[in-house]
């Protein structure tokens, strides 16, 4: 295989391209996406997505245009290959419509959902609500989706069909009136395991939805956590296992938890969850739900960074949290994440930001000597 940045046309015509899409979007397609109310906007892009996928030429030519690839981005993290550590976070692909699009643009990987063992209705809308003076959005979608009986065959199915990218399942907790004690969020978990061993090549257990009716009792308690994942270490599975740790918690709460997950099945954290903290933010206190985007960043950074200090190798650390830059990308990176996730900046700037973060973090990874970016993963500390 040739790499995009080995190749001078291929190279020219990657930049060339990413700087189209940049201009395009910012003159002409944000304008009348942010004209519309964000939901409206978010489900006419889910079903644009969804069929734009459908059409092989167009996914040829997108791959052509934005699949920015360089040997110094490829890494192995939880004994996966990863074509790049960059991949989209639960949120926005609930039901798995957009991983055609997602792979033919290049990234490494998406994580889907979060689904649930029953279908999920979600909170009453609206859902989002637009900040860009935060590049952030707030959201209270509730675990809206399909249900992992319907979401995880779609999965299994975009991973066996994808070309370079990474599939994850994101499970939650099922967000309905059918909800229970401890015990029954626990089968409710379980259910969903169950359904996606060996059909994906990552699961992420998500803990930590700021959106749900019952609020969030596994992260709440160790004592919780613990009879969660020793439930489901019983479950035979072959993919590595991700928690989604959430981002309010002082050091100390979140350093217990992650002391339970280290006796279990867990081989990484994705840190972490949206922003309930509204502190110095001029947000209308009727809107609920949490923040996305900028919000997070310095939460998650130092959560990060803590993680790596005191637990080392132990778990691999997929950084999420207002990532609108290379620079923010390499920073989580520096600080010990292996993998980057986001999100939020796929709304305010656009769906090239994939290839703009490779080529920025290859030329930063170069600047400072780093062959590939697994040797940057925690230098910063």
């Amino acid at each position: 295989m040739q790499y995009v940045s080995e190749s001078t046309a291929r190279d020219a015509v990657n930049k060339a391209s990413t700087d189209l899409f940049s201009f395009v979007y910012k003159h002409a397609v944000k304008p009348i996406v942010f004209n519309q109310p964000p939901d409206t906007a978010h489900d006419q892009m889910i079903s644009f997505c969804r069929t734009a996928g459908t059409i092989p030429p167009l996914m040829w030519m997108l791959r052509q245009m934005l699949d920015y690839t360089d040997p110094a981005l490829e890494c192995k993290v939880m004994g996966l290959h990863f074509a790049n550590p960059f991949g989209l976070s639960a949120g926005l692909d609930k039901n798995c419509d957009l991983s055609t699009v997602l792979d033919a643009a290049g990234f490494g990987f998406e994580t889907v959902g979060s689904t649930t063992s029953r279908p999920c209705a979600g909170n009453e809308r609206p859902w989002f609500h637009r900040l860009p003076e935060y590049d952030s959005m707030m959201v209270h979608v509730g675990l809206a989706n399909d249900g992992s009986q319907k979401v995880i065959p779609r999965v299994e199915k975009a991973y066996t069909k994808a070309r370079s990218m990474a599939l994850s399942i994101s499970i939650a907790r099922t967000n309905d009136e059918l909800c229970g004690d401890i015990d029954e969020g626990i089968e409710d978990y379980r259910i969903s395991l169950e359904r996606a061993a060996g059909r994906s090549s990552m699961v992420e257990i998500n803990i930590s939805c700021p959106n749900t009716h019952v609020g969030e009792p596994f992260n709440e308690s160790p004592e919780n956590l613990d009879r969660l994942f020793a439930s489901l270490d019983t479950v035979a599975h072959e993919q590595p296992l991700l928690v989604k740790m959430p981002l309010n918690k002082s050091w100390a709460e979140f350093k217990a938890l992650l002391d339970v997950l280290a006796e279990h099945n867990v081989q990484g954290v994705s840190i972490a969850n949206l922003q309930k903290d509204r502190t110095g933010l001029a947000v209308p206190m009727q809107w609920e739900g949490g923040l996305s985007g900028g919000p997070c960043y310095q939460g998650s950074n130092a959560l990060i960074a803590q993680t790596r200090r005191e637990f080392g190798e132990r778990f691999a650390i997929a950084g999420i949290g207002g990532v609108f830059t290379p620079e923010q990308a390499y920073e989580k990176i520096r600080l010990g994440s292996s993998l980057v996730m986001f999100l939020s900046s796929l709304m305010f700037r656009g769906p090239q930001q994939i290839s703009l973060f490779k080529r920025g973090l290859v030329e930063l990874l170069h600047r400072d000597g780093f062959d590939n970016v697994a040797q940057a993963v925690g230098s910063g500390l």
